[in-house]
């Protein structure tokens, strides 16, 4: 009875290797591809341009928390108690406001990127299902979220051919984009505000 089971097992298990070897399976980087895009690269320049002025006035706040330090570890032995004790809470004061706005920064260009991202994905959705049914796919993976492909040959990486299929859909009026802003890269496509400053602390 073991041989007629054992045979019947291997069948089975033979059956979905080799309909798998059969199908045809890209994988698609959508973030990458969004961001890659024209549109993307504008929408990118736009919001730098944009959060621009919020994070200079972070970096203001973080050159006025420094120079409060150096003043309280240059002059710690000439400052009197009076003075130390009002520069530092000056300084936890900015440093508090500095928190509260990069927080918010952090907050508000996630959203913006977001909103970016869902827009344009919306719309490459519908390149991805052309270009997947006239080439003959059965399977298109996402890896921009949770990368769970453990190898994948460059061939089946569609992520550069639904770029330019994207590009010519929905092209990129010439001239949009602003001339003094560098787009950021695929791969970091989100403002950053200057980063965090530990409030001033009384020297010892």
């Amino acid at each position: 009875l073991l041989v007629p089971a054992a045979q019947v097992y291997a069948q089975a298990g033979g059956a979905p290797a080799a309909a798998a070897a059969a199908q045809k399976i890209g994988i698609l980087n959508v973030r990458q591809a969004v961001f890659s895009t024209a549109e993307g690269k504008l929408a990118l320049a736009e919001m730098q341009s944009q959060f621009a002025p919020r994070s200079s006035e972070l970096d203001t706040l973080r050159k006025q928390m420094d120079a409060i330090q150096t003043r309280l570890n240059a002059e710690s032995r000439t400052l009197s108690d009076e003075e130390k004790a009002r520069l530092q809470r000056q300084g936890e004061l900015l440093s508090r406001q500095a928190q509260r706005k990069q927080q918010e920064f952090e907050e508000d260009a996630q959203a913006a990127q977001g909103e970016v991202l869902e827009r344009i994905a919306r719309k490459m959705d519908d390149v991805m299902n052309r270009y997947a049914r006239e080439n003959n796919f059965t399977l298109v993976i996402d890896v921009s979220s949770q990368n769970v492909v453990v190898f994948a040959a460059p061939q089946v990486d569609i992520t550069q051919d639904i770029i330019k299929l994207y590009d010519q859909a929905f092209p990129v009026r010439a001239g949009a984009a602003t001339p003094s802003t560098t787009p950021a890269q695929p791969g970091t496509p989100r403002p950053q505000p200057p980063a965090k400053q530990p409030p001033a602390q009384k020297p010892p």
